[in-house]
């Protein structure tokens, strides 16, 4: 299913300011091709995917997935369209921890009135094609990471819904489970022909797509093929892009002192981009932070 985003924008307001957490983003995924969008925290990655997937509503802008115009949906259709036609997998895992591999693969099917049969031969259709057939009768605390996650792309598939969206699927995972996670992916899209578009960090991970989209403050700033990302990403670490985020936005605060002092810009000009920059840098930090990383 071919999914199509135009002039998207997304505004959050916080008090008195309002943070542009996409500015008129324009992508368009084909029929069956696998995506990757990139680019460092804050960039919009998340925000682009939940607007796709029908979790949050755009400020302005087009998206159309198939032949439904997910920006023109009521709340009570975005429900419909979440369980029928978008399968999310998330870094945060929304397993239940009392229920088996099995039971939380076939949950998803109770919502839409499947029958016990048929709940019970598509799940174990799911965890054949992600390779946890013998770990079925397994609660999520006894499986790994990587298990967990397999788990929890059975599960959005469980409706067969043919767009998948990802968002850091390897996030919490090593290197092996991370492959091993992406290997099922893309089986999953090149066998089952699933559309899938996966928000990542890891330019390994991303260079497993047909294509790779390049984000940044809330724009597609590239389209770039698995050789292409090669040279671009492969000697900058995930803190070294955050780290050199910071830098960046550190150079935009003193230019917007300096401009401030020059009278350039307005008091208030002044403070909304001021707040704006530093609550970037905030969350940065605390993203370094949350990794162990001192500041």
């Amino acid at each position: 299913m071919k999914v199509q985003v135009k002039d998207l924008i997304r505004v959050y307001r916080l008090g008195n300011v309002e943070v542009q957490a996409l500015r008129g983003l324009n992508m368009e995924v084909r029929e069956g091709e696998m995506v990757s969008v990139i680019g460092p925290s804050g960039s919009g990655k998340t925000t682009l995917l939940n607007i796709v997937g029908g979790l949050d509503q755009a400020t302005a802008g087009h998206v159309q997935v198939g032949n439904t115009t997910v920006t023109a949906l009521e709340t009570s259709q975005l429900v419909d369209f979440r369980r029928n036609t978008v399968g999310h997998i998330f870094q945060t895992l929304n397993l239940i921890p009392t229920l088996t591999a099995a039971e939380n693969v076939g949950l998803p099917m109770i919502a839409l009135g499947a029958s016990r049969g048929r709940r019970h031969e598509r799940v174990k259709q799911l965890l054949e094609t992600v390779g946890l057939v013998d770990r079925a009768k397994h609660k999520p605390d006894e499986l790994s990471g990587g298990e967990q996650q397999r788990v929890a792309m059975a599960a959005a598939l469980a409706n067969d819904a043919p767009v998948l969206l990802a968002d850091e699927p390897t996030g919490e995972l090593d290197t092996v489970n991370a492959k091993i996670v992406v290997d099922y992916l893309l089986k999953v899209n090149k066998e089952l022909g699933k559309t899938i578009i996966m928000v990542t960090h890891d330019p390994n991970v991303a260079r497993a797509a047909n294509r790779i989209l390049k984000i940044e403050d809330g724009t597609i700033k590239a389209a770039l093929t698995p050789a292409q990302i090669v040279k671009e990403e492969v000697a900058v670490s995930y803190v070294d892009q955050l780290r050199s985020r910071i830098v960046d936005i550190e150079a935009q605060l003193a230019t917007l002192d300096k401009d401030f002092k020059a009278g350039k810009i307005s008091g208030d000009q002044y403070v909304e981009r001021r707040q704006n920059l530093k609550q970037m840098k905030n969350s940065l930090d605390e993203e370094l932070h949350r990794m162990g990383v001192v500041t």
